[in-house]
């Protein structure tokens, strides 16, 4: 069993006390019967989360708003789960919907996982979401470092040129400046 899923199994078992729907919906292998999770009024978040992500890790797009709903939920375990599946669900609209969650500074104490889920995901969309959510992230006394740190990393591991002047200005942020050295010297062209 693949560690991710391992995990939310484990979770979704406690959030749902060990209930007979969890072990079914843990142990089917009928899409059909993961996907109506995703339609049946009335159902639990974490049936909701267990369905969405198992059938996104299957690559059935039927998962793909309920995977983007919870990649910008406030547990981050939850969003972490969700980015997981949609990094293998190969759905088009990926990248775009995690390129919006990453850039709406209405969100943005939600946009780690998006973030980390454009590097992986290496999309077009990806470098300049992550150039305009960090150029934010460096107004003093930014509260969401993590979001930025994410930023700078990903965009060296990206490795485009685009970003240099985004993570020049990230050297004057103690909290950002080694990561940002890493990130520029993985840049072809040098600073």
């Amino acid at each position: 069993m693949d560690e991710a899923l391992r995990s939310l199994t484990e979770r979704s078992r406690t959030e749902s006390g060990g209930s007979p729907v969890h072990e079914r919906l843990a142990a089917t292998d009928d899409p059909e019967e993961l996907a109506a999770v995703l339609t049946e009024p009335g159902q639990p978040l974490w049936a909701r989360e267990l369905a969405a992500f198992r059938l996104g890790v299957a690559g059935d797009r039927r998962s793909f708003e309920t995977l983007v709903l919870l990649l910008n939920h406030r547990d981050a375990q939850r969003c972490a789960s969700a980015a997981h599946a949609l990094a293998r669900l190969g759905d088009p609209r990926t990248a775009r919907a995690a390129a919006a969650l990453a850039t709406n500074e209405l969100r943005v104490a939600y946009a780690l996982h998006p973030v980390r889920l454009l590097v992986e995901l290496r999309a077009p969309e990806a470098v300049p979401a992550l150039i305009t959510t960090l150029q934010r992230r460096l107004r003093p006394h930014d509260p969401y470092r993590k979001v930025a740190l994410a930023c700078v990393e990903g965009l060296g591991a990206l490795g485009d040129p685009r970003a240099r002047p985004v993570l020049n200005e990230a050297l004057a942020h103690p909290a950002l400046a080694q990561a940002a050295v890493h990130a520029l010297a993985r840049i072809p062209g040098g600073r």
